[in-house]
């Protein structure tokens, strides 16, 4: 169902601190904390005496504490204390999951630990660069299945009717896209040309009248989007620098994390090319991107009701992107399978 190995993003850096924090990844329930030098240790949230939740025990230092008979676990899941017994029964051992602080989200490793590669999580481009400006979102839940969000992320056509009065705009109808497949993922992409500014954008941009503006959906495996937004006067767009000077660049990074078959966890931020390091125009961004993502969990969580009454298997040709990506995580998924079996 889910692809193990891989690196999602398990919270917000904030949200740990020295207090347990219980969640649900791929499906398995962790349990999550800092360590007294700050490190975040991760730990499947289960004693595995009783299988009562760790997270309704006690943090002690940099141990966990069971909050039934006592048993009690380090950073790494090993037991060092067993009350009343000498040694700690061999069997006492809690699995722990590789985990990495970058742009300000914790990520985890769910799969194999020696295959937990840092260096393969998405890059992030203009990250802490002085002149392109950052607008934080937070952690959305979603009650849907994270394909259906898969799919949302590589459908530039749903923003005509889902965000009417957001990133819409009746020029957009109909025009075509253009669909790429890479080793990693999906591409699906198309250039409007001389067309009204969308409301979202227009107090944001430099220039006034129309322009050309291209959407960019990027799907990268397991569940990680790069939506790109470019506006450019009319006449003028381009996909190579340097572009015209009064250019609107975001790029709008999107990571998924599937809670189980039917929930999803939805973390996301902005980077922008102009107005670095104006808070107010973060905070509008912020707030007018939650809202947008707000339209898209009403429909994808009706979506996920319909499924669930009456399976659709009806495609359309708007649909290729995200069926292709559904067949290359399938594919990953599968040989991650028949790899774990071999061994």
């Amino acid at each position: 169902m889910f692809l193990k190995n891989a690196w999602y993003v398990a919270a917000n850096d904030h949200e740990i601190g020295r207090q347990l924090h219980p969640t649900r990844i791929l499906g398995e329930d962790v349990v999550m904390y800092r360590s007294l030098a700050g490190k975040v240790v991760a730990l499947h949230d289960a004693c595995p005496h009783r299988k009562l939740p760790l997270s309704m025990g006690r943090l002690l230092d940099d141990t966990v504490e069971c909050g039934y008979h006592g048993l009690t676990f380090d950073c790494s899941g090993n037991c060092v204390r067993a009350p009343g017994l000498v040694h700690a029964p061999q069997r006492a051992v809690v699995r722990s999951y590789p985990t990495v602080e970058r742009y300000g989200l914790v990520w985890i490793w769910m799969g194999e630990p020696a295959q937990a590669d840092p260096g393969t999580i998405m890059q992030v481009e203009h990250w802490g660069d002085p002149a392109w400006g950052l607008n934080r979102g937070d952690g959305m839940t979603v009650k849907c299945n994270y394909l259906y969000l898969t799919d949302n992320l590589l459908d530039p056509s749903h923003v005509s009717w889902v965000h009417q009065s957001s990133f819409g705009s009746p020029d957009l109808v109909g025009l075509p896209l253009k669909t790429q497949v890479s080793e990693d993922g999906v591409t699906v992409s198309r250039w409007m040309r001389d067309v009204e500014v969308a409301p979202f954008y227009a107090k944001f941009v430099k220039f006034s009248g129309r322009c050309d503006r291209k959407q960019h959906y990027e799907m990268r495996v397991p569940a990680h989007a790069l939506i790109k937004a470019i506006f450019t006067p009319a006449g003028t767009g381009s996909d190579h620098e340097p572009y015209h000077p009064d250019v609107f660049l975001m790029d709008s990074y999107n990571f998924l994390t599937p809670v189980d078959a039917t929930t999803t966890r939805y973390f996301w931020f902005q980077m922008r090319n102009f107005s670095p390091d104006d808070e107010s125009v973060s905070q509008q961004f912020a707030e007018d991107v939650r809202h947008a993502f707000q339209e898209d969990r009403v429909i994808l969580e009706a979506v996920q009701a319909g499924m669930d009454k009456s399976p659709s298997t009806m495609h359309l040709p708007l649909d290729s992107g995200p069926l292709k990506f559904r067949q290359k995580i399938k594919a990953r998924i599968v040989a991650e399978q028949e790899q774990h079996q071999a061994a």
